[in-house]
C-alpha cells in the first residue's frame, strides 16, 4: 500500500491522526453521555447480593434439595470451556484458585469465569499472532519495516494476547481496591457509632452498607455481602475471612483480624475500631503527602522536554533572527 501523505517510521501520519481524532471524538461523546445519565451505583450489585443470599439459603437445605439446585451458577459456555481445557490437561488447581480470588477481588462473583480467563490466555495469542503475521508478513501494509521491526511487532502481539487478560483483571482489582481504601476510614467511624448505639455486628455492617451505598458503592457491596454471610453462616469468623479473601487490602485484613479477636475474646469493639480508623486516616494522609513530595521529581521530565525548549525558542528566537539578518 503506497502512502501519499507524510510518513513517520513508515506509518502514515495523516491516517494515524485521523484514527486518534476519531477515538477522541468517541471518548468525548461517551463522557458527555456518562455525565448526562444518572445511574444508581448499587443497582448492578443488588443482583449479585441477592444471588449470594439465595446460595446461602440453598446451603441450609437438605441434600436432596441441593441435588436439584446447584450452589454454583454455571453456564453451557463455561462448562464447555472447562471440559475442553481438562481434556488437554491445561488446568492447574493453583492457577484456577488464584484467578478465582482475583475475580472475587475485582467484584466478579462468578468463579466459573476463571476457566474463561485461562482459555483467553490460550486463544488470544493465536488470534493476535495470526493477525500480526497477516499484517506484517503476508500483506504489504508496512513495506518500510525491516526484519527486526517485523519480528518485534509479531512478538509484541503474542505478549499482548497472553498477558492482556491478566493485566486487564489486575487493573480492575487495583481500581476497586483503591476505591475501598478511600472509604474504609469513614466506614469504620460509622461502625463505631453503630456499635456504641447497641447494634449487633451484622446489623452494623448492613447499616454502614446502606449509608455508604452512594459514596462508596464497592465498599458498601462488600459490607452488605458480609452482613448476609454473617446471618446465614454458622460462624461469623467465616464471614470475616471471606471479606479478607475478597478484598486485596492489608487494612481490610487488619479489620477482619480485629473483628475475629473481638468476637473470640470479648474485647470492646468500639475502642478497637476507633484506633483502627485513626491509623487508617493517618496512613491516608501520609500517602497524600508522599504523592505531593514526588511531584517535583515527576515534573522534571515534562519541564525539560516541553517547557524549557519553548522557553528557549521564545527568548533566543528573536536574537537568532537578528543575528541571521545581520550576517546576511
Amino acid at each position: 500500500m503506497q502512502t501519499t501523505g507524510p510518513t513517520l517510521l513508515g506509518v502514515d501520519v495523516i491516517l494515524v491522526g485521523s484514527i486518534l481524532a476519531g477515538i477522541a471524538a468517541l471518548a468525548t461523546m461517551m463522557a458527555i453521555y456518562a455525565a448526562l445519565t444518572v445511574r444508581d451505583p448499587m443497582a448492578k450489585r443488588v443482583k449479585s447480593l441477592n444471588a449470594r443470599r439465595e446460595e446461602l439459603k440453598l446451603g441450609l437445605m437438605t441434600e436432596a434439595q441441593v441435588k436439584r439446585r446447584t450452589l454454583r451458577r454455571k453456564t453451557d459456555m463455561t462448562d464447555k470451556v472447562r471440559d475442553y481445557l481438562a481434556r488437554f490437561s491445561m488446568l492447574q488447581d493453583s492457577q484456577i484458585k488464584e484467578i478465582e480470588q482475583k475475580l472475587m477481588q475485582a467484584g466478579i462473583r462468578r468463579k466459573e469465569l476463571a476457566y474463561v480467563v485461562v482459555a483467553a490466555r490460550l486463544v488470544l495469542p493465536i488470534v493476535f499472532g495470526l493477525f500480526a503475521a497477516i499484517m506484517v508478513y503476508w500483506t504489504d501494509t508496512y513495506p518500510d519495516w525491516g526484519p527486526m521491526k517485523r519480528l518485534a511487532a509479531f512478538a509484541a502481539s503474542l505478549a499482548a494476547g497472553y498477558y492482556g487478560p491478566g493485566i486487564y483483571l489486575k487493573n480492575i482489582v487495583n481500581k476497586r481496591t483503591d476505591a475501598i481504601r478511600k472509604g474504609l476510614p469513614d466506614a469504620l467511624d460509622l461502625l463505631v457509632i453503630c456499635a456504641e448505639a447497641g447494634l449487633t455486628v451484622d446489623s452494623a455492617f448492613n447499616r454502614v452498607a446502606r449509608e455508604l451505598g452512594r459514596a462508596y458503592p464497592e465498599l458498601a457491596d462488600e459490607f452488605a455481602l458480609t452482613s448476609i454471610e454473617m446471618s446465614f453462616l454458622t460462624e461469623r469468623r467465616m464471614a470475616f475471612e471471606n471479606l479478607a479473601y475478597r478484598v486485596n487490602l492489608e487494612a481490610m485484613k487488619g479489620v477482619t483480624t480485629t473483628m475475629v479477636q473481638t468476637e473470640r475474646y470479648g474485647t470492646p469493639l468500639a475502642s478497637a475500631l476507633r484506633v483502627l480508623s485513626a491509623e487508617f486516616r493517618n496512613e491516608r494522609m501520609m500517602r497524600a503527602e508522599e504523592k505531593a513530595a514526588r511531584l517535583p521529581a515527576i515534573m522534571t521530565v515534562p519541564l525539560i522536554l516541553f517547557i524549557l525548549p519553548v522557553l528557549f525558542i521564545v527568548i533566543l528566537g528573536p536574537a537568532a533572527c537578528s543575528i541571521s539578518d545581520a550576517m546576511l
